[in-house]
């Protein structure tokens, strides 16, 4: 992939990407793959909210009661995950280890329970397949989780993937399709009049385009300001054990405090994650270690004898109605593909879709209309 940093103006692109997560690159990709000219900006592609990402799709799951248009989009996003994943392995010869195992929903009291049981019956009113499980029924799925564990749900459609190797998956796959990476941090986005927004380098450079968007997850708003996203702290851990450990997602929630459990082909488990509105404090503080140590472990007590391989921070890109932004935004010829939160991975072939259809004046997704970044401005 060609990684020249620019010196003066560049100019020639039809499509400028700001941002290299899993929601630009996607985009990126489709944006190539449809004939256009494309160059991603980003100093450490993949660097960002989806290093730290679990890789979780599961709006099943997820869902919260006032947040149906989420669950929409999600769904949506979620069905379009195999054909992604296919054209993705296809094109570049990647295992993303996806798995669509399902994910365990697991009490560890009745009163969790209580709260488990009152999502379910929310959950079905929506048409959603979840199962009520003892808890003897959840070990049976589960041998390692706790005797003490009461019962729990089971999403079957849930899934999930290693968001690290997408990451590598969609840069091999914009190379592919004649994509430019540019190594280089972004200053501010110009209006250069109609459909010719420039945008500046740390460097002094400067890339001009047919047309921006904005990927940039929680900084967006310092290069769109007035933008509605903002950083929202999570701690994670990454332990490392035998492989089938676990063989699907377990969440848990113990005294009210939730958890999960992702586990990876290679025998890696994803522990996470602390929610904290702390701005851009990228400390992985102890009594977050702590925690998330702490509630796994009456879920699992085995996970005590794995090795600690990571500790992370990341800052997911918060929206005040947790949907993103995706559509125009701020000058002529911007458009943002931001704030999506915790749902990154999962959202980013509708995003990427939404992007594409944006940039080439095709049809929008219906669904992606839940989206549109001037809602906040009404």
């Amino acid at each position: 992939m060609s990684r020249t940093p620019p010196s003066g103006v560049q100019s020639g692109y039809d499509v400028v990407i700001v941002g290299g997560g899993v929601a630009g690159l996607a985009a990126a990709w489709r944006t190539a793959r449809r004939g256009l000219s494309a160059a991603v900006i980003d100093p450490s592609p993949g660097g960002g909210a989806t290093h730290a990402s679990a890789g979780m799709l599961a709006p099943v799951s997820e869902v919260t009661y006032t947040e149906e248009p989420l669950l929409r989009l999600g769904l949506a996003s979620l069905a379009a995950w195999p054909a992604f994943r296919a054209e993705l392995e296809d094109e570049t010869g990647a295992d993303l280890d996806y798995r669509t195992e399902g994910t365990l929903e697991v009490a560890r009291g009745a009163d969790d329970m209580a709260v488990l049981d009152d999502l379910a019956a929310f959950e079905r009113t929506l048409g959603l397949r979840v199962e009520r499980l003892t808890g003897r029924e959840c070990r049976s799925f589960e041998p390692m989780l706790s005797p003490s564990v009461r019962g729990g749900l089971l999403a079957r459609d849930d899934a999930w993937v290693n968001p690290r190797r997408v990451v590598r998956a969609l840069l091999a796959a914009f190379e592919k399709a004649g994509g430019m990476l540019v190594n280089e941090r972004v200053t501010g986005i110009d209006a250069q009049g109609p459909g010719a927004p420039r945008v500046r380098l740390e460097s002094g450079g400067a890339v001009t385009a047919g047309q921006v968007v904005v990927a940039a997850g929680s900084w967006s708003a310092s290069l769109l300001p007035g933008l509605p996203v903002r950083p929202v702290k999570g701690e994670i851990l990454r332990l490392r054990g035998p492989r089938g450990f676990l063989t699907r997602c377990v969440r848990g929630l113990v005294h009210g405090s939730p958890a999960y459990l992702v586990p990876r082909g290679d025998g890696e488990i994803t522990l996470g994650a602390t929610t904290q509105e702390m701005g851009y404090d990228a400390r992985v503080t102890a009594g977050g270690v702590y925690e998330l140590l702490r509630d796994a472990r009456e879920l699992v007590p085995g996970i005590t004898e794995l090795e600690l391989a990571e500790t992370t921070t990341g800052f997911r890109p918060g929206t005040p109605d947790n949907l993103p932004l995706i559509g125009p935004a701020g000058p002529p010829g911007v458009l943002a593909a931001t704030g999506h939160g915790r749902n990154g991975v999962l959202l980013s072939p509708v995003t990427a879709d939404a992007v594409a259809a944006f940039l080439t004046g095709d049809e929008v997704p219906p669904v992606a209309r839940f989206c549109d970044p001037g809602r906040f401005s009404q």
